[in-house]
């Protein structure tokens, strides 16, 4: 029953098999019910290679045998440092059955933070996608005193050991011996029968972990990487000299979530279990291209394996190519993703004809008038269908002309680009959820979406809004706590159960909740009052002129702002100004400061007086991984970013201030009363 402040709904009682459950055993049920001869496809030089679901699950057993003979333990930890295809899922599955805990390593990761995870991980096992990715993480391993055990799926064949050539360029520790996976597998099958297939199975309790994801934690520095793994770290000391040079800043310490077999199978089962129209069976077809060292991608992939889906994995180079010719039912993504797809098309329309854009323009406003969850009717659901046949059609042929479910999470997703992909027939559904509890809390879907919130939740989540308005969560599928941290897990999960996100939130009249900003990054100024960064952040990036937006001002008079151009967009605009310098004379050029002022003003026109921006300057520089300025999830890591571009902070801040009209009269946020939100 619905009251202002509360919505509850248990978990119903036709849902309980959703709990209860091991990883394995949805292979299982998978291979006897939805057996699928095509249930995994690795892109190779030749094309398409297949795995079938009972190959699939032979093999993992192999491996998880294999494992078993190089003298692992159930507990064991296994790192995985691998690309996200066939191999890493093998990788996963075989030591889920082997009963060790694997450690997902993301390839972006900086080197330090690879060695801090080892370590604290005590990884005895590392396996890795081939010999370049040793060849790159060789310098590392001298640091690892738990390490016994690399193993190397890839370019290393079944003989390797007895007649081996391999010679890397850092040679490994006397303590770390180097197998091949084909030789695991070999070792595996001479185990292999059906009492060792039970006794693997029986070993697997739902309560147990099955995998340590590392996120970001406290701030300190990962004092275990030495100079011999960066030398460039001894003559380089500027973080702006790191940054031209290509080394990464140091990042603040991981967390190790722990996440058992019951939160990521149940919450893999229960998200599945409310997509409206899901199809079991080979014929829903799935892209997958996200990192599976993230849980979200993880989940996704549970869930798809267990329904017997046809899973597809490529990369990001290569997705245009694929989606066209695999033409996918459901693909899961990233919003900064569906943003390049909509500023593409959006490009293409402006280059039509006159008459041709005049109708582009038209389908693209009658687009902005749809309301999700809603049916169309009258005039405008006729005004709907005869854009389609003249714009919307040619969009969805962009997707490949058969997609289902466009599953989109991991940052916040434009209210424009849910509403018009969804009007134009993609269904773009957005999410909310953190590794800490297994990815996904809650999912707009079918009637149940709402352009600019992140949906209901899932079965079995409930959602509280505490008294600072920070949304807090309660299910099974929140994560067993944080690996040797009692501290930070008694932090992040109260006496009575509750998981502080950290996100702010709010739970609209209608049930559905709305993400507005991060606890963390709430900044003070000198004045008293308190700023949430994202949503002046958020203001900006709608332009396609800015790629990403940081807000500033803590113990500051007054906010400001860096905005990291789009550089193709920016390049175009002073073409059009008629403004031919170098990109790091162009930002500074009145004419282009000119153009960003007005995406400025509009922002402060939104906001309240305290929040309203008063002096922003662009930035030449691109945010990277790489560099460490961008999380693997592709946002912008605030603490890093703040401290390479702090001249630029500080800069702001000087004598002159412009003056800026403030027309708005001062709003006041209001305070969140304690609201509850539960699954239907």
């Amino acid at each position: 029953m619905f009251t202002p402040h509360e919505i509850y709904c248990p978990l119903p009682q036709s849902e309980q098999g959703l709990l209860g459950r091991t990883l394995p055993s949805l292979l299982d049920e998978a291979c006897e019910r939805h057996p699928n001869a095509q249930a995994f496809n690795h892109w190779t030089k030749e094309g398409w290679e297949p795995v079938s679901s009972q190959a699939f699950r032979t093999t993992t057993e192999e491996i998880a045998l294999g494992l078993k003979e190089l003298g692992l333990e159930a507990g064991d930890r296994m790192a995985v440092l691998m690309h996200s295809d066939v191999n890493f899922c093998l990788a996963d599955m075989g030591s889920l059955l082997a009963h060790l805990i694997n450690v997902p390593i993301y390839m972006g990761e900086t080197p330090e933070n690879m060695v801090f995870i080892m370590q604290h991980s005590g990884a005895k096992a590392l396996m890795l996608s081939d010999l370049q990715v040793l060849q790159h993480i060789a310098p590392c391993l001298h640091e690892l005193s738990t390490l016994k055990f690399v193993i190397v799926a890839n370019g290393i064949d079944s003989k390797f050991g007895e007649d081996s050539s391999i010679e890397l360029q850092t040679t490994l520790p006397d303590s770390i011996q180097l197998v091949s996976l084909p030789s695991l597998r070999i070792w595996g099958q001479e185990q292999l029968s059906d009492q060792s297939r039970k006794r693997l199975r029986a070993e697997i309790s739902p309560e147990d972990v099955a995998t340590i994801v590392y996120v970001a934690g406290a701030t300190g520095r990962c004092q275990a990487f030495r100079s011999q793994v960066l030398p460039i770290f001894q003559a380089v000391t500027s973080l702006r000299q790191r940054l031209q040079h290509g080394a990464p800043y140091l990042c603040e310490l991981p967390k190790g979530v722990m996440l058992t077999h019951e939160n990521l199978a149940g919450d893999a089962l229960a998200a599945f279990s409310i997509m409206p129209g899901l199809r079991t069976g080979p014929q829903e077809t799935v892209l997958s291209f996200l990192p599976l060292t993230h849980v979200f991608a993880r989940v996704m992939l549970y869930g798809h394996l267990n329904h017997g889906h046809t899973v597809y994995f490529t990369t990001p180079q290569r997705i245009v190519k694929h989606i066209r010719e695999i033409r996918p039912t459901i693909l899961s993504t990233v919003p900064r993703l569906l943003e390049k797809v909509y500023q593409k098309i959006l490009e293409r329309g402006h280059h039509l004809p006159h008459f041709q854009q005049m109708i582009f323009q038209w389908a693209i406003d009658l687009a902005h008038r749809y309301q999700l969850g809603c049916q169309s009717h009258g005039l405008y659901d006729w005004k709907l269908k005869l854009a389609d046949q003249l714009v919307y059609r040619q969009w969805r042929n962009g997707f490949g002309g058969r997609l289902r479910y466009l599953l989109c999470g991991g940052a916040a997703l434009k209210s424009e680009l849910a509403t018009v992909l969804s009007a134009a027939g993609i269904p773009v559904l957005q999410g909310y959820g953190l590794t800490q509890t297994s990815a996904v809390l809650c999912v707009n879907r079918g009637e149940l979406n709402r352009a600019g919130t992140v949906g209901v939740p899932i079965p079995g989540v409930e959602i509280e809004i505490a008294p600072d308005g920070e949304v807090l969560a309660k299910a099974p599928y929140v994560m067993k706590g944080y690996y040797n941290n009692p501290v930070a897990t008694q932090e992040a999960i109260d006496a009575e159960g509750w998981f502080h996100t950290g996100d702010y939130g709010e739970i609209t009249d209608e049930g559905f909740l709305t993400i507005t900003g991060q606890k963390k990054s709430l900044f003070k100024l000198s004045t008293g009052k308190y700023v949430a960064p994202e949503r002046i952040e958020h203001h900006l990036v709608q332009s396609s002129l800015v790629d990403w937006a940081l807000a500033v001002g803590n113990q500051r008079p007054y906010c400001g702002l860096l905005i990291f151009p789009n550089r193709r967009r920016l390049h175009r605009l002073a073409k059009k100004l008629g403004v031919h310098l170098p990109l790091n004379e162009i930002v500074d050029h009145p004419q282009i400061i000119a153009e960003y002022q007005l995406l400025v003003d509009a922002a402060n026109q939104k906001l309240p007086v305290w929040s309203r921006v008063k002096r922003f300057r662009l930035i030449p520089e691109t945010l990277t991984v790489r560099h460490g300025l961008l999380t693997s999830s592709r946002q912008p890591d605030r603490e890093a970013t703040c401290a390479a571009f702090a001249e630029e902070i500080e800069a702001l801040y000087g004598a002159v201030v412009p003056a800026i009209t403030q027309p708005v009269s001062p709003t006041i946020p209001p305070t969140s009363a304690s609201l509850r939100l539960e699954a239907s």
